[in-house]
């Protein structure tokens, strides 16, 4: 499978104990795919991407095959964060271009997610690069945000969890 093949993406909950084979970074993960390692602990892996935005460009993925943040646990998700924060800081002492980092997750195909393996991007940015995303932002009314955040806190609930309320 090449690095941009867009695989249909797997059923919400398909975390595997095991690795897949038809997936590129299952494959980083294992040794069968070449990457440029920077950080590995049991759960999680980062390495370099090899079509960066800019020199020091990372992935941090799970080391056990999810699609995406609905397939792993909230102690998984928050060491994923923990790995982001130490490569954040070694990019900042680096002596690689970085005045600044974006942390990205594309999670699901209508996010552009083209690897289904869940993975955090880290870029390091300065005032002159190209970066950009372009979006359309919109102003919303009090009460219009009022509801959406009234539905999310509904939809935590029906995950399983307390939401936080005022």
């Amino acid at each position: 499978m090449g690095w941009f093949t867009r695989p249909p993406p797997p059923a919400p909950g398909a975390l595997l104990a095991r690795p897949d084979p038809a997936c590129t970074f299952c494959g980083i993960v294992s040794g069968r795919v070449r990457a440029s390692r920077v950080y590995e602990d049991p759960q999680a892996l980062a390495f370099m991407d090899i079509h960066p935005a800019a020199p020091g460009d990372l992935l941090v993925i799970p080391t056990l095959h999810a699609a995406g943040l609905e397939d792993i646990d909230g102690t998984l998700a928050a060491h994923l964060f923990r790995v982001v924060h130490l490569l954040v800081r070694g990019l900042r002492r680096s002596g690689l271009p970085c005045e600044g980092v974006n942390v990205f997750l594309a999670d699901g195909e209508a996010a552009d997610q083209t690897v289904f393996h869940l993975h955090v991007h880290v870029f390091p940015r300065t005032a002159d690069d190209r970066f950009r995303l372009e979006v359309e932002w919109q102003e919303r009314s009090r009460a219009d945000l009022d509801d959406d955040a009234a539905r999310i806190r509904a939809g935590i609930a029906r995950s399983g969890h307390r939401p936080w309320h005022p």
